[in-house]
């Protein structure tokens, strides 16, 4: 991407939270009446320093991670396994959160605009939601002028808003404007200061967006990212002081029914098309902010699933190239969070903190790690830049995990507990399974994979499957044509068989499901799917090294789908070679407790549901218990 699009697309979450940034601060320190406002010049600048800090270490991390480092990455490279999962919970807790934030926010900008529309905020963000799954599963994707558009059309709203305000400041003296009457609830302490600076400081949400997306830009990529990811900094420090600063001049607070931003354009633009448009612009740039968690949610799932640590359905894509189950997991959970907070902005903030500065923390920790031992050049500077913005989030975050424990903040505690729990416990069910399927402890040696577990070693003990008689020639996946085919064979001597086995590894499932296909003593095909030509190339080594003893059909699906490619070539085969009765013969891993199952493909009922209406072919799956 241009930085020009760059910028727009990857900053609308971290920019549009200075929807609801400043008035998170303001809504704690109005707590303390009159007394709390005088802290909201010191505490905003506080925020600000703390933006600047944190843009500048990920400046580092850019540099560092030139093909994009996330916090999981990042975390997991140089801290260990467990620090990267704690960052992927902080992470997964920052998305689903931005989701429902950013459309509470969004609806709160339409109701400010439109007060009759208050008694449905519920209905209408479950709608949003609705709908941005089904775009999204649809293969909805950020793109180019479409997607730029709000983020700038936000931006220049804001900047109109500031200048105005600060003009009609300064034909007043830059005197304050008496707040509304206030009722103190609490007295002025660090307590209260402290909340204040962890509420204000979730408008840092999405900073590290830009890092994590360093293969996007036009070359030279991480020299475009840092430039955009330090644009967008100083128009983040720049709108959220100058709405802080605007807001503290004419006397806004927080008030139920109205949001502060739309107050402060009443006020500037009166109720005319300036207005609208910057409250338009505003919920507008809330729900793209709240699209770029299903980029970003699915990539990370998949990211885990790869490593062993979620289930391996997060690994396929849908017919629209999209993660279809990780997007479907993020919209139930945002539903789930929007719905049980009644879309109440306020109530869901101090939820966020904690996962976003979790991730923060983590990230720059292990970037702090990686200079250590690298020590390159300027190692020194980036060290200090990270360890400072190792320290400032770090103290957010417990600053945030103890002044809101009680508002919010232990759910997102406790379902950063609950993911480690759970990831762990599958990442150690991956390793039993794998340790049980594992060949003979004579087999030829394999060197492990890139980017993986090992696959498992060929065996000797598999040599003992008789060679089958070559199978029909490769094909290419075709629309075919299969109503005239015929299923009228009465005797076994008129049937023709042809034996496919689907592998994916050479293991003792895969070797049982190919000892089952030669078994039936008729002509028998090994096929795989590889996700690129360097992977088939290796699989094809593994299956020379074991002994090439029946024909072997490479496919390469890039974009790691498993059944539509199989369906495509048993429907290109059937169609070339309609006289056959093609049995597929799949290998599946049967586990004794049950709640492990959905931790493994069901590819046979797939398949077999796929070509149900396809004539002659004989879908079975061969268990292997573990």
């Amino acid at each position: 991407m241009r930085k020009l699009v760059a910028l727009p697309v990857l900053s609308a979450d971290a920019l549009s939270s200075v929807a609801y940034g400043p008035e998170a601060m303001l809504a704690v320190l109005v707590l303390a009446g009159t007394a709390g406002l005088d802290f909201t010049t010191p505490v905003a600048a506080a925020i600000a320093f703390l933006m600047l800090a944190v843009g500048i270490s990920y400046r580092q991390t850019i540099r560092a991670y030139p093909h994009g480092g996330g916090s999981y990455i990042v975390a997991g490279d140089n801290l260990g396994r467990i620090p990267g999962l704690v960052a992927a919970a902080g992470l997964m807790t920052d998305y689903v959160l931005t989701v429902a934030v950013s459309i509470a926010s969004g609806v709160a900008a339409i109701t400010s605009a439109v007060p009759s529309l208050s008694p449905y905020t519920v209905p209408i963000g479950a709608g949003v939601i609705a709908a941005l799954l089904l775009g999204n599963l649809r293969g909805l994707r950020q793109a180019g002028a479409l997607f730029a558009a709000p983020t700038y059309a936000f931006v220049l709203a804001m900047l109109a808003l500031v200048a105005k305000g600060l003009a009609d400041a300064a034909d007043r003296g830059f005197h304050t404007a008496a707040a509304p009457p206030l009722h103190a609830a609490e007295g002025v302490g660090a307590l209260l200061v402290m909340r204040a600076f962890a509420s204000g400081s979730t408008a840092m949400t999405g900073i590290e967006a830009i890092s994590n997306a360093v293969p996007a830009f036009r070359p030279t990529e991480w020299r475009n990212a840092r430039t955009t990811l330090t644009w967008m900094i100083c128009l983040l420090i720049t709108l959220f002081a100058g709405v802080t600063a605007v807001a503290r001049l004419d006397g806004v607070v927080p008030r139920s029914g109205e949001t502060v931003l739309s107050q402060l354009a009443h006020r500037g633009f009166g109720s005319g098309p300036m207005y609208v448009v910057t409250q338009a612009a505003t919920a507008a740039v809330l729900l793209l902010a709240a699209n770029t968690a299903y980029n970003d949610f699915p990539r990370v799932l998949f990211l885990l699933a790869r490593d062993g640590h979620a289930p391996r359905l997060f690994l396929r894509l849908g017919d629209r190239l999209a993660f279809s189950n990780g997007i479907a997991v993020l919209s139930v959970a945002a539903a789930v969070v929007f719905i049980a907070f009644r879309g109440d902005t306020a109530s869901l903030i101090p939820l966020y903190a904690v996962g976003v500065f979790l991730a923060f923390t983590l990230s720059q920790a292990g970037m702090v790690r990686h200079w250590w031992r690298l020590r390159d050049r300027h190692w020194r500077k980036s060290l200090f830049f990270n360890a400072t913005g190792c320290v400032l989030s770090a103290l957010v975050l417990v600053t945030a995990g103890i002044t809101k424990f009680t508002s919010g903040a232990w759910v997102s505690i406790l379902a950063v507990g609950l993911f480690l729990l759970v990831t762990t416990r599958i990442h150690h069910h991956y390793e039993e399974v794998r340790a049980a399927l594992r060949l003979h402890p004579h087999a030829i040696e394999i060197p492990a994979s890139p980017g993986g577990a090992p696959p498992a070693e060929p065996s000797p003990a598999a040599e003992g499957v008789p060679p089958a008689a070559p199978s029909a020639a490769p094909v290419r996946p075709m629309a075919p044509p299969h109503a005239s085919v015929r299923e009228d064979e009465e005797s076994p001597e008129e049937i023709r068989n042809l034996a496919i086995v689907p592998i994916s590894t050479l293991d003792l499932a895969g070797m049982r499901a190919l000892a089952y296909a030669a078994s039936l003593r008729q002509p028998a095909l090994a096929l795989h799917l590889s996700p690129g030509e360097a992977e088939a190339d290796r699989f094809r080594g593994y299956w020379d090294r074991w002994g090439d003893h029946l024909p072997l059909e490479v496919l390469v699906t890039p974009y790691r789908a498993t059944v539509a490619p199989l369906v495509h070539y048993i429907e290109a085969l059937h169609a070339q070679q309609p006289q056959l009765t093609l049995t597929i013969v799949v290998p599946e891993i049967v586990t004794r407790r049950r709640r492990y199952r959905l931790l493994h493909d069901r590819t046979a009922s797939r398949l077999r549901r796929a070509l149900r209406l396809l004539p002659k072919i004989v879908v079975t799956d061969v268990p292997y218990h573990v």
